[in-house]
């Protein structure tokens, strides 16, 4: 406990809209200092987009991902249906979030909602592994995020939109 409370205590604030004061990298080289090997094996499996739970995977961790594991199939029924007439409605999404706007739009809405999940998580926790491990799940939330370029996006849809001419 001691040790949770040393590494939790000097890490950056995270806020979803700004960028992290800290990248996977350092995060993960300041948790090797204080958390035991057992839980710093732990801590590097933790992944945002994995789905599937292990049973000595801590309960925030398992909620977390029952949560993302919903979410997907949601989204997949939802994709699946889309303009049929028996369009399946996500439940827990505002079909709104998934009707309006860019597909980039979307993807930050549901960033977001992950986010938002987790912060909840958080509140039942202090200075010990599992806020630890939801620490770094926000943190891979927010590297999703600083990733998506529109720039860089418009000119790789220009580049296959050329190839399909040419092809």
């Amino acid at each position: 406990m001691d040790k949770h409370y040393y590494l939790v205590a000097q890490l950056p604030m995270l806020f979803f809209d700004r960028e992290p004061g800290i990248d996977r990298a350092r995060f993960l080289a300041e948790a090797e200092k204080w958390l035991s090997p057992a839980e710093f094996a732990l801590l590097t499996r933790v992944d945002a987009a994995r789905t599937a739970a292990a049973a000595q995977d801590p309960p925030s961790l398992r909620r977390y991902q029952e949560f993302e594991r919903h979410l997907r199939q949601e989204l997949a029924l939802w994709r699946a249906t889309r303009g049929t007439e028996q369009e399946h409605r996500p439940a827990g999404i505002p079909l709104a979030w998934l009707r309006e706007g860019t597909p980039l739009d979307v993807e930050v809405r549901l960033l977001r909602w992950r986010w938002d999940f987790l912060e909840e998580e958080e509140r039942d926790h202090h200075f010990d592994l599992e806020l630890v491990i939801l620490y770094y799940l926000k943190l891979q939330l927010l590297e999703r995020l600083r990733r998506f370029d529109a720039e860089a996006g418009l000119q790789v849809f220009r580049q296959l939109c050329e190839a399909e001419a040419w092809g």
